[in-house]
């Protein structure tokens, strides 16, 4: 790992001095060189340590770097940055740079290395038979070691364009019946992490637990932390100590959206998966402002901050988008606009519906119901009449899109689009 963080830091520094140097020296247009070479780092006098790494784990890093400054340049990434020395690290072996073994006991051995420059073994324990990787990447952390089978399937277990458009077709040829007895729409929230029309999904009593008992011990360690002076050993003991918790949260994080994905995915009766598109992001930005236009209610924000974020909406969405692939079930994305002000009964919208975090009261009809049920019923019947429209449009991001209603404004005038209005759930049967 840290031959291949000394090849990657090598690139970033030559093509940093190089893109400086074409701009002050040489002709406009002149750009600094991008390739894959790694040979000129070999030095026995100032790198002496990568003579006794295999050459295939520098070619690998040199070729990773290129890959990501590629996608920086088309812009699917960020420029590739030098990396620190710490405790988390990681590094990609291809196929001839490991083997897999059985010892004399007949437990399953994976060999790292070459002939020349043997690193080591790893002993695993094999639940359940498996193909023989591509590539593995081993990756450590806190001082544990992972180890990732890289696959290179024939069909991809994320949703592409492609496949959604076909699902949306059939789909629209489907009754309205159909639609209803096989469509599941989720709304997240803070207080229930999932909720659907008829089930809620969040933390079990022992998951919960804890999950406390680590944040109580993290506020414990971080108040000890404050106390010790920088570069000391205890201290060095305490930081570990605190990753270690903040890992084991987010392995409980982990491990309910996982639960609760394959839960609903893996239902019989579910054919199609609603969500919202939320825009995390935005909605977890600081709200603390600048000295000319403080922020208010900061203290407030932030901890809506922190709620959002720990219930992993994202993750959620991540893991029930190759999930419904594997299944070969649909996952769609509805607008979020006035999903808890809306009545699922009348498809009345007032900010006054929801008296509280839990309690929708509509102020037309007298309609009832807990506000996240609710609101996972609107995401379904709004997803439903989407559907079943024959001008409803799906995005790149897989939101379903309505038609645009053409509106006669007169001559010489522009026609109104309704993007950022509020689209009824009422269905009309």
């Amino acid at each position: 790992m840290g031959c291949a963080r000394t090849v990657w830091n090598a690139k970033c520094d030559d093509e940093r001095y190089m893109t400086r140097f074409a701009l002050k020296s040489c002709p406009l247009g002149t750009y600094a060189p991008v390739d894959q070479t790694y040979a000129q780092y070999k030095n026995k006098e100032l790198t002496p340590w990568l003579f006794e790494c295999p050459s295939q784990v520098l070619r690998n890093a040199a070729a990773h770097w290129y890959q990501t400054y590629r996608n920086f340049i088309t812009g699917l990434c960020g420029k590739p940055k030098r990396k620190k020395k710490t405790d988390k690290g990681s590094v990609l072996l291809t196929a001839e740079l490991f083997e897999f073994k059985e010892n004399a006991y007949g437990q399953l051995e994976l060999w790292i290395g070459t002939k020349k420059h043997p690193v080591g073994l790893l002993r695993l324990k094999q639940h359940r038979s498996f193909k023989r990787p591509r590539s593995l990447r081993i990756k450590r952390e806190l001082g544990v070691y992972l180890v990732s089978f890289c696959y290179q399937e024939q069909e991809a277990l994320v949703q592409d364009q492609s496949t959604s458009l076909e699902q949306l077709a059939f789909l629209k040829q489907q009754s309205l019946e159909y639609l209803q007895a096989h469509t599941v729409a989720i709304d997240r929230g803070v207080v229930i992490a999932a909720q659907t029309s008829t089930t809620s999904y969040d933390l079990t009593p022992r998951q919960l637990a804890k999950k406390l008992a680590k944040q109580s011990y993290l506020k414990q360690q971080q108040r000890k932390l404050a106390k010790q002076p920088k570069g000391s050993n205890r201290r060095k003991t305490t930081v570990h100590n605190i990753g270690k918790a903040h890992q084991k949260i987010r392995n409980i994080r982990d491990n309910f959206c996982h639960q609760t994905s394959h839960a609903i995915v893996s239902n019989p009766e579910t054919k199609v998966i609603i969500i919202e598109d939320l825009k995390t992001r935005n909605m977890t930005q600081s709200a603390k402002g600048d000295n000319e236009k403080p922020g208010k209610n900061v203290s407030a924000k932030a901890g809506l901050n922190r709620a959002i974020v720990d219930k992993g909406w994202h993750r959620l969405e991540t893991y029930l988008g190759y999930k419904a692939k594997k299944y070969g079930k649909s996952l769609f994305k509805v607008s979020a606009a006035y999903t808890s002000q809306e009545c699922a009964d009348c498809g009345h919208i007032h900010p006054e519906n929801r008296k509280t975090q839990a309690e929708f009261v509509c102020v037309h009809c007298g309609y009832t119901a807990h506000a996240d049920r609710n609101a996972a019923d609107v995401i379904k019947k709004r997803a439903i009449t989407f559907i079943l429209h024959s001008g409803t449009e799906l995005s790149a991001k897989g939101v379903l899109v309505p038609p645009r209603p053409q509106v006669d404004t007169g001559r010489g005038e522009r026609s109104k689009t309704s993007l950022g209005q509020a689209q009824s759930a009422v269905l009309n049967e």
